[in-house]
């Protein structure tokens, strides 16, 4: 993570049509070490309040334009997280219980109590102060329940890391099983980073990325000459895991031809060439993975008995995510750090409402989805805080988490699963995107990705872009 050197100030907005007042407020807030924003109007202050975050906002409940339920109404929508103080020389019954229920936190009535300001003014500022504790304590605990990559506080992700530990220096073969964007790969990478293998290869492989015409000669090599396009004699991933670890993603893919190819090379410790004629001896710990259910795959007739009871010598379940919620705050954590460090952000975290939606959300693609949502959420925020209007643009553009690279690279720490990569041109993509859907209006585009006409202007610009229409 990388904090601003100067955590920002508080901001509060007063909307009122009376000077006095906006000046008398202004100065109480400046005096408790807010960054004061002034208006006039209820409309005006909603623009400002759809593009910029504000911690409190007090507001005149009878003003020409635009009432203060209105206005309070449009804050609860912008930016659920915004504390709203309501002021009335002549409040109604009826309007304070109408404002409470909308999330008011008070009700001033004018003249005000400078004492009842003053104190709602404070505690709004140790709130603050307290979620950026919490959330630096969240970011602490995430570097400390760190294991190979994985983030895990919650009982069940430790007695996963526990059995890691226990197995790694021993066992040969394993079968690794959970839902797609569990880590499953993490889990291969950290029994073999805990084994005795450590100094050697580790080769992972995708099995649904290979085709079966292909299988052979991709995992078991080729002689020169031995096919069309066979130029130069080549050696299998077998061979190239010699002394080390294999990874076999997908397992579950691969056609029943193929089983018994895999199968003969796991009994006998011998890889074949396709052209060659004698075998060579391989030595490699073989690791494999699915999110299938191989039991029900066997009884169907579509994976093989033997070979499933030859890879299941130990099965390590990977929980969904649905079963760790617990974990999300130290995840959301370790993936805002990993945004900060590669993108040169200052993220500090998310807003108290966001945290919420994480915690209650789906996750279908489990850790993986939330990673994507926290990367998308972090390269549209332009403050410090992941709010709701980032959350909503990154939630809408992720569908199903996509099925990793044939040869997935080695993930990040803190990460789960393969990193995201070319975040700029994911950003880039998505902005465009907006951008024609609405017929090029800047403005609508700026409301849809919840930033400010400005940043917009400012990316357009990094992109080549800024000649288009508005």
């Amino acid at each position: 993570m990388r904090p601003s050197a100067t955590p920002r100030r508080p901001t509060l907005v007063i909307v009122d049509d009376e000077r006095p007042i906006l000046d008398l407020v202004g100065r109480f807030g400046e005096t408790a070490g807010f960054d004061v924003v002034r208006f006039s109007g209820g409309r005006e202050a909603m623009e400002y309040l759809e593009h910029e975050r504000a911690d409190v906002a007090a507001v005149d409940l009878r003003m020409p334009d635009v009432g203060g339920l209105d206005v309070l109404r449009a804050i609860r929508t912008a930016d659920p997280d915004c504390q709203v103080i309501l002021m009335s020389g002549d409040a109604t019954v009826d309007s304070v219980v109408e404002a409470v229920k909308l999330g008011a936190i008070d009700v001033l009535t004018k003249p005000f109590d400078l004492a009842r300001l003053k104190a709602l003014l404070r505690t709004v500022k140790e709130e603050s102060a307290r979620r950026r504790r919490l959330l630096a304590a969240e970011h602490e605990v995430a570097k400390n329940v760190e294991f190979c990559g994985m983030i895990g506080r919650s009982p069940a992700m430790q007695e996963l890391f526990g059995l890691i530990r226990r197995l790694a220096p021993h066992i040969r073969t394993a079968l690794i099983t959970g839902d797609t964007g569990v880590g499953k790969e993490l889990v291969a990478r950290a029994l073999y980073l805990s084994g005795p293998r450590r100094p050697k290869r580790f080769v992972p492989i995708n099995c649904s990325a290979i085709t079966e015409s292909l299988f052979e000669s991709e995992l078991f090599g080729h002689m020169r000459g031995a096919f069309t396009g066979a130029t130069d004699t080549k050696p299998g991933l077998f061979e190239v895991a010699d002394g080390g670890t294999i990874f076999l993603d997908e397992i579950g893919e691969l056609p029943l031809a193929a089983q018994a190819k895999l199968l003969r090379v796991l009994e006998s410790g011998e890889v074949q060439r396709v052209g060659a004629v004698d075998g060579r001896r391989v030595d490699v710990n073989v690791l494999a993975a699915t999110n299938r259910d191989l039991r029900a795959e066997m009884n169907a007739g579509r994976f093989r008995a033997d070979l499933f009871y030859r890879l299941n010598v130990v099965e390590l379940r990977v929980p969904p995510l649905r079963e760790h919620r617990e974990d999300i705050p130290y995840l959301t954590a370790a993936f805002i750090r990993d945004v900060n460090t590669r993108m040169h952000k200052r993220i500090v975290g998310t807003s108290p409402s966001v945290e919420r939606r994480l915690a209650e959300g789906q996750w279908d693609g489990n850790v993986r989805e939330l990673r994507n949502v926290i990367e998308r959420a972090s390269i549209l925020a332009e403050g410090e805080f992941i709010t709701e209007r980032e959350l909503n643009s990154s939630l809408a553009p992720v569908a199903a988490p996509a099925r990793p690279a044939p040869l997935a690279s080695k993930p990040a720490a803190g990460d789960i699963g393969p990193p995201s990569e070319a975040l700029h041109s994911l950003e880039k993509e998505h902005v465009l995107e907006v951008l024609q859907r609405l017929g090029g209006n800047k403005m609508a585009a700026a409301r849809v990705l919840g930033v400010s006409r400005r940043a917009l202007y400012r990316r357009l610009e990094r992109y080549g872009e800024d000649d288009k229409p508005s």
